[in-house]
């Protein structure tokens, strides 16, 4: 049984940090696509960052670029997202998502290009 599982969400105040882990199990073929969405009250979720099996490779939002960091550890199956510099407009539920396909540059921020989803960790930024 696949599962993500994410954790580390938490209420923070502006220019805080905080750090999100997703652990990936039960998978049957390899993921080569993993990385993190996000949905605020009344908008549609959109992507945030996402990394490719090897590492070689990520892609960010323009609203994250240069305080989020996403990366991963092998070994334990885990992605994380370091998020510094939180703003107010980063309040959402974020959700961890894995894909049997390449990350590419087009098509990465889409949600119809991911096979898998988390159930969501809270971030809450108060100014």
């Amino acid at each position: 049984q696949v599962q993500l599982v994410e954790s580390g969400g938490g209420s923070v105040q502006a220019g805080g940090s905080l750090r999100l882990s997703c652990a990936a199990s039960g998978f049957a073929y390899s993921t080569n696509c993993m990385g993190w969405f996000r949905q605020a009250p009344g908008k549609e979720r959109e992507g945030v960052a996402v990394i490719t099996a090897d590492g070689s490779t990520t892609y960010y939002a323009d609203s994250v670029k240069g305080r989020f960091t996403i990366s991963q550890d092998n070994a334990r199956n885990t992605v994380y997202l370091q998020m510094n510099s939180l703003k107010p407009e980063d309040t959402a539920m974020y959700y961890c998502a894995a894909a049997h396909g390449w990350c590419y540059s087009g098509s990465w921020s889409l949600q119809r290009s991911y096979n898998y989803w988390g159930q969501g960790t809270q971030v809450t930024v108060s100014s």
